[in-house]
């Protein structure tokens, strides 16, 4: 006899997009258009599968990412594909998605053509989803990167960022974007980020744990084993 008993990370996700769901109703019910900010990674996956089954205005919603790795949208790692994969999918199609990237070589020479993409949406974002690593890094908001204040203190949409325990350049939406929502949630998983984010509301400096820069907001946490 087959176990179709969901796991907890699977209850989880069907329990954020719910959520989400309820938040994205809530805000189309006085206005046009309602703004998600999704971030990208395996934890997502089953969310994004979660979500794209509920029953939704699509058309009225605008998808955008917390951050993107700088690769073709085709990439294995492209968190864009890893949207439309598992996200855009049934009636989920007829959302608008805003990626952030460009035909540019470079997030430096792209940065202004996205952030102008940005600036169209219907911010304050009704949800903004973010994860953390086990760095207590959030969006591509790293502590080793050397753009880290500048992400941490600009009013620009979006920020450049090169880091040195990454491969790929990347593109990240500043603290100050992420920060204009109505909802933040944050998703994580598994025992070692638990620890991390204990470590973090232990403490404060955003240099060290830039998860840091979030947890003064109020934000829903979503965690499982």
């Amino acid at each position: 006899m087959t176990n179709t008993m969901p796991t907890p990370r699977e209850q989880l996700a069907h329990q954020l997009a719910e959520a989400v769901a309820e938040a994205l109703r809530a805000d189309l019910a006085v206005q046009d258009k309602a703004l998600l900010v999704v971030s990208g990674g395996s934890t997502p996956v089953p969310f994004f599968d979660a979500l794209a089954a509920h029953d939704l205005p699509w058309g009225r919603i605008q998808v955008t990412l917390a951050d993107e790795r700088w690769v073709n949208e085709q990439a294995d790692d492209s968190n864009a594909r890893l949207v439309r994969e598992h996200l855009l999918q049934g009636p989920a199609t007829e959302a608008t998605f805003v990626p952030l990237t460009t035909a540019d070589a470079t997030p430096e020479q792209g940065a202004a053509e996205v952030g102008e993409r940005l600036e169209r949406l219907a911010w304050p974002a009704s949800v903004v989803i973010l994860g953390m690593g086990g760095d207590g890094h959030t969006a591509s908001l790293f502590p080793d990167s050397r753009e880290l204040d500048l992400a941490l203190a600009t009013d620009e949409p979006v920020v450049a960022v090169r880091t040195p325990s990454k491969p790929q350049p990347r593109i990240t939406l500043s603290a100050e974007r992420l920060h204009r929502a109505r909802r933040h949630f944050l998703h994580i998983s598994g025992e070692d980020k638990r620890a991390v984010l204990a470590r973090a509301l232990a403490g404060d400096g955003s240099r060290e744990l830039p998860i840091r820069a979030f947890l003064a907001c109020p934000l829903g946490i979503y965690w499982a084993p």
